[in-house]
């Protein structure tokens, strides 16, 4: 049983008194672009004209994927377990990434074939080794989904408890742009070829091949856009389902939620779709270069802060742009106003 999450729209009513505040920086109005709305967004989610950013973290989910035994990716599925030791010691993209910006990194075992060994920064998770080929069955039990919803609520909790404000989602899991393309064709109502990319870059061949796989896996269950939750467990990963109950819950704990790539933004499709209110708290930082994300930024009626034209998951996109989140929580807090700064207006 998935439990509400009680998550409260955000208070327009202080946006009045937010713009004002902006408009009487020292310079012409809207001159600092998106920078503006992204300070107003943060301090609309905080409820408050002098927002902060708090202990901001960044978690990374990791789950291997059964569909992987039909060929749809173009790394094996060890490479999970290999890269989630990288990140357990710093040589991965979003380590150095977070280092560079201060972020405080946590990685979460949702599902990894193999065991792990212990790690002082892994967080033990796992809902089951891999979820099953979708081919052969639903990806997962419903109550493997509710559980797998169930702790990424419970990480947020914890965090919030200990003063986070500011949350960025990462995942790993060789496979995870099948699962991830097929929520999007489901909930988008989209046809599988207009979600399916070429996730870490399969050839030609095996592109052929993963369009035809998904379409079937497509083809076999009677689910649609009304059932996120059927959706989730049926094309799902582990850490796509823990994602989704994070994103949830850190709307409910009212964060500033940082949304990544392609298949983290299928998991915050999945949320969005479980309760609407949730996209008011959503930083989308960048548009992947994986084929899809684009719609699905389109079809959330949401723009990217930037286009660098990564790939590459793991939550880099919400680090390399985070310093972009602190600069309009700074100019709205730290610059000073023409009356303040003694500074003449424009002339009316």
């Amino acid at each position: 049983m998935i439990s509400n999450f009680n998550i409260e729209p955000l208070n327009h009513k202080l946006e009045d008194e937010i713009l004002l505040k902006i408009d009487s920086k020292t310079k012409p109005v809207g001159s600092l672009g998106k920078l503006e709305q992204l300070a107003t967004q943060i301090a609309l989610i905080q409820n408050t004209t002098h927002p902060k950013i708090e202990n901001p973290h960044i978690l990374v989910f990791a789950s291997d994927h059964g569909i992987v035994e039909e060929g749809v990716s173009a790394y094996p599925q060890e490479v999970t377990a290999q890269m989630v030791l990288n990140f357990l010691e710093g040589g991965a993209a979003i380590n150095v990434f977070a280092r560079q910006h201060s972020l405080k990194l946590k990685v979460i075992d949702a599902g990894v074939k193999p065991k792990l060994p212990f790690h002082p920064n892994l967080i033990e998770h796992k809902i089951g080794e891999g979820t099953r080929n979708f081919l052969n069955g639903p990806a997962m039990t419903e109550e493997q989904c509710a559980f797998a919803i169930q702790k990424g609520s419970e990480l947020i909790k914890e965090l919030s408890d200990d003063g986070c404000n500011t949350i960025g989602l990462g995942e790993m899991g060789i496979g995870n742009t099948s699962s991830a393309s097929l929520i999007m064709s489901v909930l988008c109502e989209l046809s599988v070829e207009e979600c399916v990319g070429r996730g870490a870059g399969i050839d030609d061949s095996g592109f052929k091949r993963k369009i035809e796989v998904l379409k079937k896996a497509k083809g076999l269950y009677s689910i649609d856009e009304s059932n996120p939750i059927g959706v989730l467990s049926t094309y799902g990963g582990f850490e796509i389902v823990m994602m989704t109950g994070a994103y949830l819950a850190a709307a409910e704990h009212k964060m500033v939620v940082l949304v990544d790539g392609f298949i983290a933004t299928s998991a915050f499709l999945v949320a969005y779709k479980m309760n609407p209110k949730v996209l008011g708290y959503a930083i989308f930082t960048h548009v992947s270069d994986e084929s899809g994300h684009g719609k699905m930024l389109d079809y959330l009626r949401s723009k990217p802060l930037i286009d660098l034209g990564m790939r590459l998951g793991e939550g880099t996109g919400c680090a390399v742009a985070f310093p972009l989140v602190k600069s309009a929580v700074l100019f709205l807090n730290e610059m000073s106003s023409f009356e303040s700064a003694n500074v003449s207006n424009k002339t009316e």
